[in-house]
């Protein structure tokens, strides 16, 4: 007889719970591990420390006093991010968040990354934290494609030569491919398509190159596309597509559907 490996071991005593938690919608899987850290979360009535902490069905998990539901079926939407918001479900300094936009009788999402307070267009949300990471993952080489609107005089040659990477203030920056789409006087739309996007990435090169940015749209992440969803709404992915293109078997139904 074969010796029970670990993951069978951890299966026969239930879930991890900064795992269920990153399923439910809570948080991202390393995010949940700081809330437990901060002594925020209890299992059936006493204090989770550690994140190697099991939650077995019918357990009562809460957060800051909160009972948290089982985690539902795995879901994905899409949301067109008008300018002006912030993805974050919290903003210290009182801005607008994208979540506080969204429609009534949504479950709790999280976003797949980020767009920046003054960029638009197309933003992954999802209510498992485990798949919002893996969605993230640099590994899955997905390309992140955006219109950006700019305001400058361009060289076409500098443009061509971000597919080289570049490296600005000591940061190293990964190929980018950037295109003219169209031109009138100072002011330019082009296309830009990157795998692995840091923060204001596109901003800072393109500032480095001497243009600056008015606008900036994404309109693809991987294979999900922002198409012709109006902003401000949201659409969910639907789960035959989003199982094909994870290539997951079946998606999960543990809890309420």
């Amino acid at each position: 007889m074969n010796a029970p490996t670990k993951d069978t071991e951890d299966s026969a005593r239930g879930e991890r719970i900064a795992k269920w938690l990153a399923r439910a919608g809570v948080a991202s899987r390393r995010d949940a591990e700081k809330i437990i850290a901060e002594g925020r979360v209890k299992l059936d009535g006493k204090l989770v420390t550690q994140p190697a902490t099991f939650v077995q069905p019918d357990d009562i998990v809460m957060v800051d006093g909160r009972a948290v539901n089982e985690p539902e079926r795995t879901r994905l939407f899409r949301f067109h991010k008008p300018a002006g918001l912030v993805t974050t479900h919290r903003d210290p300094e009182g801005r607008p968040t994208v979540f506080e936009r969204l429609p009534e009788g949504l479950p709790r999402l999280i976003s797949v990354g980020r767009l920046d307070l003054n960029s638009e267009g197309l933003l992954l949300l999802t209510n498992d934290g485990a798949l919002s990471r893996r969605l993230e993952l640099p590994a899955n080489a997905w390309v992140r494609r955006y219109r950006v609107r700019v305001f400058g005089d361009i060289d076409p040659r500098a443009l061509a030569h971000l597919a080289q990477g570049v490296t600005i203030e000591g940061v190293r920056y990964a190929p980018i491919e950037a295109g003219i789409d169209s031109r009138k006087g100072d002011n330019a739309w082009l296309t830009v398509a990157l795998q692995e996007g840091k923060n204001r990435e596109i901003r800072r090169v393109l500032s480095y190159l001497g243009l600056e940015v008015s606008r900036l749209i994404r309109v693809a992440y991987g294979p999900f596309q922002l198409g012709t969803l109006e902003r401000g709404l949201v659409d969910e992915v639907n789960p035959k597509v989003l199982r094909e293109q994870l290539g997951l078997a079946a998606p999960s139904r543990r809890g309420k559907a």
